[in-house]
């Protein structure tokens, strides 16, 4: 049986690697990706999803559905909540990308760091953890590490070198402290050739999500 999936991006830093994880992980899927940079640029203006990202997502996922996939990847960390707002109106699955990581996360550590590049993934990130360790009845303590601008320097200049420099410090800092790190953005996995030296779990969002996605297609 031919399967299908969808993609809904707020912009296009993860598209290439999150095909070639899909071309590795579930390779006879048809993938089909609506990218809208738009969405974060309006999203971190406002400090979070507004009324009318809210509208354009809703219509991104119809289209989604229209085309008749079988399951929908959220990529984007800042508009998470919104995807599940979303799921009663849609009736294929949404998984969003960082769902695994954060019950990974849980699961590994009791004080947990997160890193973020955009102030609004913080809260949506560290929501998702707290709720998953309530699942598993576990009391966690996240340590919140916000690397300003460093998203908008990689979107805007694509200047890598200085987006991981300012993103190695705070997980440095973060790993003097926790049992886990969390690379809030799937973009920040362009860091970890440069984190050998960590001796702490680094978790990273794009591979979960595609994993869970194939768990979802496959269930």
């Amino acid at each position: 049986m031919d399967r299908s999936i969808a993609i809904i991006q707020t912009s296009a830093v993860s598209s290439a690697e999150l095909k070639a994880l899909c071309r590795e992980i579930i390779p006879e899927v048809t993938v089909y990706q609506i990218i809208d940079d738009s969405l974060i640029s309006e999203v971190n203006a406002n400090g979070g999803p507004t009324p009318g990202v809210k509208k354009r997502m809703l219509a991104y996922y119809q289209q989604a559905e229209a085309l008749g996939v079988d399951a929908i990847l959220n990529q984007c960390s800042s508009v998470g909540e919104i995807a599940e707002l979303i799921q009663p109106f849609i009736s294929v699955p949404i998984v969003r990308i960082d769902e695994a990581m954060a019950r990974k996360a849980a699961a590994m550590g009791k004080r947990i760091g997160v890193i973020a590049t955009v102030a609004t993934t913080v809260k949506p990130s560290t929501k998702l953890i707290e709720r998953a360790a309530r699942e598993m009845n576990k009391a966690v303590k996240i340590e919140t590490h916000l690397v300003k601008d460093a998203m908008m320097i990689l979107i805007e200049t694509g200047d890598v070198d200085r987006h991981n420099s300012m993103v190695l410090k705070e997980v440095e800092k973060a790993a003097e402290n926790c049992d886990v790190i969390v690379l809030a953005q799937g973009s920040m996995t362009v860091l970890l050739p440069l984190l050998q030296h960590i001796t702490k779990p680094v978790l990273t969002s794009p591979r979960a999500g595609v994993e869970m996605l194939k768990d979802i297609l496959y269930s």
